[in-house]
This record gives structure tokens, C-alpha cells and sequence, in this order.
């Protein structure tokens, strides 16, 4: 049976399948051979299935790790930056380990290969509850482990890129290391013990010194068992946990980085596109010759088919020409009848009322639950109060600031991409897919991401590109779309309703937690459109921010249910977390309120079980201290992303409108590789958490996005920025993610301030008081 699943959804005799499109059909047909991969051996990362591209006299002593001639070091990198660090932070890992200054080591573009897919990624899609440990949970972070390094997905996002590498790259670094103190010690005839090494040197006791440059070819020739190889503790770190500059700032600040928009190969022509005004509509005719005249014009493509059913973006058209601005203008004047599709009187009251609809039928898959809920209804009975409450959350936008782009190349049968994205290995894919030719003739250039957010991790615009180039004659394409194309065509984050009742006696203990919320599912899209796999079942990144949560309830229940999304979707900063933790920390307010405490002490009562997220509730408070005359502080604390977060928001209203002054951000996420990246990533997501609640809204009224720009989506402008303060709290704990956490506190701090300053309960986004 699951041999005729694999069968049917691949279209192809066993023996043309790939072992990694195996696997992948095996966890989609139902999980079938999980087991099987879980009884293999563990699969190295440390050197990849060809060699690494070497020039000019480079020797490579591992899959990561490159010498090169003049001494420096160039580290393989296999995760996009986009402005979260990671250019910094993972050449710490491997400078660590190897004793090299941070200042010797470079970069390297990695090559497509399964050592460098993201595994912790893979680990963390289970729906375990945190709390909830135990030889289950172990075997399938053990088996879904095996699985990630198996696919090999090129992947970054989930807040797992340190988190990934702080086993393979140390691992990397302090290998090389010890290989070449070995080959030093061969050279000298000395015991290896005997070696040290330092700033790019072994070194001996009688003297002796001698570069790695001079070393890396004997160094090379070596085999040495890793797991011989000790990683250094905490305790011996020099590099790690300390702060160091971003190595991308200079280029950044200076004009002379390189995004995926800036990519100018030679001969490049410009596609610019036209979509489909309606959600779900359809490219019906398309005249081409009423614009083959105008300046520049070279082709008009229909992108629709090359995409496939699966687009996400939706069907349309692209305009090759010399210019951006003449493919643009043309591709406004061109005569497009559209087919309209199931959606052209689609509006976001419909969704919202069948989303209420939803709730009222059904019970929802279940995804955490504990005790026995007692009978609750609203009001007070024999010294009980029961107190229900329904949140709603819109879709939004990812608005990064590069707009959406790929270039692209088919010529003599081989593709090349220079892309800004989060998934080259899956953006590989999709381009074979498109142009017919076999994933080894695609090559990548990965450049900077002008932002990602979640909406990099779509290859829609690589698919476009490359049916664009498929019809310039060999001749490359860039293909931009506008910030209206991008606004009205985004994979938004989802729109959700949450309904809650809970019950407290009269100490203001929590008797009962019951938490029923609706949504679309991210991965019932994500996976045809990007994998052409099928998408089914719970999907934990709905219900995530709910089910997990760390508050000490012994009655609880919460429970999601899927609405599948007629509007794009897709994975936006923080995910799940980013409205269900609005939800879930407005909601504990709510009962702080009714059982007469505060806010803090409330969430202390029930957390004496979790230190960590004490301590990081206890560091926030504290650190804000007491609250000015006319502001309020309103807090909220959250996991997600293996790291906790707390935040005091200050807040005031100044002529009817939300003002946050100041955030007071206090994290644990485990070791802090580099804290200046921390603090950074800290201040960057509560100014964009902070955009979309003060404003971020995307709403559909006949079938069509109504918002188009920043003038009706806005973003927050730098007057209206508030102080952000990071408290990192100190941990010898595995690291954990940055990039996202900070993201889902925000909107519930600030609601929770503003019910202090005006009595009113903000229980739906964006945060607006009238």
C-alpha cells in the first residue's frame, strides 16, 4: 500500500525514484519509513559527497572548513543572511574550535549537498509539548533527525541556523584543528599532546611554530576518528560569548553589498509581471502582439502552467524587455482577459464568520491536554468564575524592504540562479522542475536577502524567472516584481480565531483551561506548491503558541481545527507564535484581572515549576522598574523556538492613539554566541513585531487584496520607534533561536498596558481604539 502511495505520487516506477524523494513521499504516505530510516546508522556531516570547488592552491580538511594559502580560513556557508547574523555568528563556531582570530576567517559559498541541510529544523517540527520528556519524545527526535540529514534541505528559517551548526561546525573546527596538530606533530616527531595551537599557529614547547597554511596539505591526508576529537566546554571559550561586530555592516553601510536584486551577469535583460487581480483566478487571453511594439519588448511569456496548480503567487504573465521600466510598462498595457476562479466574492467577513462557524461545529484536533476540565460557563457560581473570551488575528504581509526578485539562465540545457533565498537546495528543485533538466545542471549563487521574514522561503518568483529565461534565447533575466505585486500577491500569515474559557476559584487559582482556535494550515500549502507533495493532516505551527505553553494548569485542553485557506499562505517571523501568543498572554491578563492580581505576581503562581521563564519574567520587570506618570506597563512572557522571552512594554495614549515608549526585552536562549547579535535581533523584532500591531492588516473584499502599498500597509517609522533595553540572560545551555522570539510578546504587552491606561480590552489585531 504505502509502495502504491510513493508510486502514485511521483508518477514514476520505483527504480527512477531518488533516495531523497523516497523519503519524502515515505513521510508523506503516512509515516511508513520513518522506522526504517531511524534504524540507520548516524550519518556524518563533516565532509560531503563530492569535493568542495578549491582554487588557487586551497586545501579543504573537511566539508566546512578551507586553508587557504595566505593563512586565512574560509568557512563553507550553508545559511542565507538576511540580516539575522549568521555571516558573524557561524564562522564563530568553527574560529572557536579551531583557534583561529575571527578576522582570519572568510567565506565560502556552499555547494548543494545533504551535510548542510538543517536537522535541528526537522527535530523541531514535532508537536511534543516542552514539558513533555521521556524515551518517546527521544526516539522521534532521533528518527525525524535521521530523516532531516537524509532530505538534506538547504533550509534557513525556524530561528534554528546556530542551533543547527553548534554540532557540525564546532565539530568541523576542532577536527581541522586536530588534524592539523597531527600533522605538525608528525613533521616535528612529537607527541600531539605536546602541541598547542593559537591565532592560526601550532606551536611546541621547544620553540617550534608553524602556520596552518604550512600544514594543511599533510594536514589534509589525515583521517582521524571525529569522535576522538573533544569540543571545548564553555568554560575554555574565548570567542564565543563575547561580543563581535557584524562582518556584513561595513559592505552593508558602504553600498558595496551584493543582494539578490543587484545580481547583473552579462547581456541581462528584465521581466516584469502581471498576476491575477482575484484570488484563485486564472490567465484566460493574452494579446502579446498589442506590446511586441513598444521600446524594448522581447517576449511575453504566460508563467501559469510552468508553476503549476500548487503557484501559491497566483497565475499570470511576465514582459521581457531591456529595461525593468519598459517591461513594467508594457506588462501595464497589456490586454489580459482573466478567468475568474471559486474566490471572486471571497471577503475577509466571510472567512472570519466561517472561521466563528467552524468553532461552533467542531471540536478541533486536540494537541495538548491534561486533567479532567470541569463544567464551565460564564459567570460566578459556589465561589467559581468562569470567563470566556474570543481574539482574532488578520493575515499579514511579509513587506521586506528588497522587493521580490530572482535572475535566471537557461541556456544549452544548464540553468543558473542568482537568488536573495532561504531554500537554494529546494529553489535548485524548482528550477530543474521548470526548465526539464536534472538538478545537476543547476547551479546557485546565493546572495544577501534584503529580508526574509518566511516569505524567501517561497520559490514562486525562482519558478517565474526561469520560465521567463527558458524564453530569452540563453540570454539571462532578471524578474522584479513592484511593491504593489508583492503586496497583493504575498503568502500571507494566517488569519485565526481563538476562543477561550477558563475558570478560577476564589484564591484566584486556575481551575480549568480550555482554548479552541481555527486557522488556515501552512503546510497544507507550503508542500505542493514548493515540494509538489501533498499536505494533510494537524499541522503543529497552527496551534503552536497554544498547546506549548508553560503556564501550570492542571485542567486544560486546547485544540485546533484547520479551515483550508482559499488566500495564500506561508510562513511569516515567528509563525504560529506570532498571534497565538497575543491570544494566550491577553487571555492569562484577562484572568489576572478577574481574580483581582497583578499581572506578574499572577504569572509567577503559575510558573514555579519553569525557572527559566521565572527568571526571564523576573530580569523584564525589574529591569523596567516602575512605570512614569501618564504610562502604563504592560508584560508578557513567551516561549517558542527553544528560548524564552519576556517583555514589559511602555505605554501611553497621546491624542487617542498607541504610543510604546520603551521595551524592556529579557531572553534565555541558552549560550548567547554573540550578544551584540542577540540584542540586535531582540530590537529588530519589536519594531517589526510592533508595525503589525499597531497596523499591520491585510483584508480581501471581492476576491482581491485591498491594500497595495505602505501608505494602507504601514510599517513603523523611525519617530515612533521605542527604546529597546536586552537583558540576556546567562545560561550554559545548547543555543536556542533569536531571530523570532522576540516577535510574538510584543502585541500582548502593549494590549495588556493599554487595558491598564484605559480599562478597554483590545482583543483583536491590529491594536486600534476605536
Amino acid at each position: 500500500m504505502a509502495g502504491d502511495a510513493l508510486r502514485t505520487l511521483f508518477h514514476a516506477s520505483p527504480r527512477k525514484t531518488s533516495r531523497r524523494a523516497f523519503l519524502i513521499a515515505g513521510l508523506a504516505a503516512g509515516g511508513a519509513l520513518i522506522v526504517g530510516v531511524g534504524m540507520l546508522p548516524p550519518r556524518q556531516r563533516l565532509r560531503g559527497a563530492r569535493p568542495l570547488p578549491l582554487r588557487d592552491g586551497a586545501v579543504a580538511l573537511n566539508g566546512w572548513v578551507v586553508v587557504q594559502p595566505d593563512g586565512t580560513v574560509a568557512v563553507v556557508m550553508a545559511r542565507s543572511e538576511m540580516g539575522q547574523g549568521v555571516h558573524t555568528a557561524l564562522p564563530m563556531l568553527v574560529a572557536e574550535e579551531l583557534d583561529v582570530p575571527l578576522a582570519m576567517v572568510g567565506l565560502m559559498a556552499a555547494p548543494i549537498d545533504k551535510i548542510y541541510g538543517n536537522v535541528a529544523l526537522m527535530r523541531d517540527m514535532l508537536p511534543f509539548h516542552p514539558d513533555q520528556r521521556g524515551a518517546g519524545r527521544d526516539g522521534a527526535e532521533w528518527i525525524l533527525s535521521k530523516v532531516g540529514r537524509e532530505l538534506g534541505i538547504m533550509f534557513t528559517g525556524g530561528s534554528s541556523s546556530v542551533k543547527d551548526a553548534w554540532g557540525p561546525m564546532r565539530e568541523a573546527g576542532a577536527l581541522a584543528r586536530a588534524m592539523l596538530v597531527a600533522a605538525a606533530a608528525a613533521e616535528w616527531r612529537v607527541d600531539p599532546k605536546t602541541c598547542a595551537t593559537a591565532d592560526g599557529f601550532v606551536t611546541h614547547g621547544s620553540g617550534r611554530k608553524a602556520s596552518y597554511a604550512s600544514l594543511a596539505t599533510r594536514a589534509a591526508a589525515i583521517d582521524p576518528d571525529p569522535a576522538s576529537v573533544t569540543l571545548k566546554t564553555p568554560a575554555q571559550f574565548k570567542l564565543i560569548g563575547r561580543p563581535q561586530p557584524r562582518r556584513d555592516s561595513p559592505a552593508k553601510v558602504s553600498g558595496a553589498a551584493v543582494f539578490g536584486i543587484d545580481a547583473r551577469p552579462p547581456g541581462l535583460l528584465y521581466a516584469a509581471v502581471r498576476m491575477a487581480p482575484l484570488v484563485g483566478a486564472g490567465v484566460g487571453t493574452v494579446d502579446a502582439a498589442a506590446v511586441h511594439a513598444l521600446p524594448g519588448v522581447k517576449a511575453v511569456i504566460n508563467f501559469s502552467s510552468a508553476l503549476g496548480k500548487h503557484s501559491g503567487a497566483g497565475a499570470g504573465v511576465a514582459v521581457i524587455a531591456t529595461t525593468w521600466w519598459g517591461a513594467r510598462q508594457a506588462a501595464a498595457a497589456l490586454p489580459i482577459g482573466w478567468i475568474e476562479g471559486d474566490a471572486a466574492a471571497l471577503s475577509s467577513e466571510a472567512i472570519f464568520k466561517q472561521f466563528a462557524a467552524r468553532l461552533d461545529e467542531r471540536a478541533g484536533h486536540v494537541y495538548h491536554s491534561a486533567g479532567s476540565l470541569p463544567a464551565m460557563k460564564d459567570g460566578k457560581s459556589a465561589g467559581v468564575t468562569t470567563i470566556s473570551a474570543e481574539y482574532r488575528a488578520p493575515f499579514l504581509a511579509h513587506a521586506a524592504m528588497e522587493p521580490v526578485n530572482c535572475t535566471a539562465q537557461v541556456s544549452d540545457g544548464k540553468v543558473r540562479l542568482w537568488a536573495s533565498t532561504q531554500v537554494p537546495s529546494i529553489a535548485v528543485d524548482m528550477a530543474a522542475k521548470v526548465a526539464g533538466v536534472a538538478r545537476e545542471n543547476v547551479a546557485i549563487e546565493v546572495l544577501l536577502l534584503g529580508g526574509g521574514f518566511g516569505r524567501r522561503l517561497e520559490v514562486d518568483m525562482v519558478a517565474q524567472a526561469v520560465a521567463a529565461a527558458a524564453a530569452a534565447d540563453g540570454m539571462p533575466v532578471q524578474l522584479i516584481w513592484s511593491r504593489e505585486d508583492d503586496m497583493r500577491h504575498d503568502v500571507y500569515r494566517p488569519a485565526a480565531l481563538a476562543r477561550f474559557t477558563a475558570s478560577i476559584d476564589a484564591a484566584g487559582r486556575v481551575l480549568g483551561w480550555d482554548n479552541h482556535s481555527v486557522s488556515g494550515s501552512i503546510a497544507h500549502q507550503y508542500l505542493p506548491r514548493s515540494t509538489g507533495l501533498p499536505g494533510f493532516g494537524p499541522d503543529k505551527t497552527a496551534a503552536e503558541g497554544e498547546f506549548d505553553m508553560a503556564y501550570e494548569i492542571a485542567n486544560q485542553r486546547i485544540a485546533h481545527e484547520i479551515v483550508d485557506s482559499a488566500v495564500p499562505i506561508g510562513d511569516w517571523r515567528s509563525v504560529g507564535h506570532s498571534h497565538n501568543a497575543f491570544f494566550k498572554e491577553s487571555f492569562i491578563d484577562e484572568l489576572a484581572h478577574a481574580a483581582g492580581q497583578d499581572g506578574v505576581a499572577f504569572r509567577r503562581a503559575l510558573l514555579q515549576r519553569h525557572p527559566r521563564h521565572l527568571a526571564a519574567l523576573d530580569a523584564a520587570v525589574k529591569g523596567a522598574g516602575p512605570a512614569p506618570a501618564g504610562r502604563a506597563h504592560g508584560v508578557a512572557v513567551h516561549a517558542c523556538f527553544g528560548s524564552i522571552v519576556a517583555q514589559v512594554a511602555e505605554v501611553s495614549i497621546e491624542d487617542g492613539s498607541i504610543r510604546v515608549h520603551r521595551v524592556v526585552c529579557a531572553i534565555d536562549c541558552g549560550i548567547a554566541v554573540n550578544p551584540n547579535i542577540v540584542a540586535q535581533q531582540m530590537e529588530s523584532a519589536v519594531v517589526f513585531a510592533l508595525s503589525a500591531a499597531l497596523g499591520g492588516e491585510i483584508t480581501i473584499r471581492n476576491g482581491k487584496v485591498e491594500q497595495s502599498n505602505f501608505h494602507d500597509y504601514p510599517v513603523l517609522r523611525i519617530g515612533q520607534a521605542p527604546q529597546v533595553e536586552t537583558i540576556i540572560i546567562a545560561s550554559a545551555e545548547p543555543p536556542e533561536g533569536v531571530g523570532e522570539p522576540g516577535v510574538p510578546p510584543l502585541a500582548p504587552a502593549v494590549a495588556n498596558a493599554v487595558f491598564k491606561l484605559t480599562g478597554k480590552r483590545l482583543r483583536s489585531l491590529p491594536l486600534r481604539l476605536a
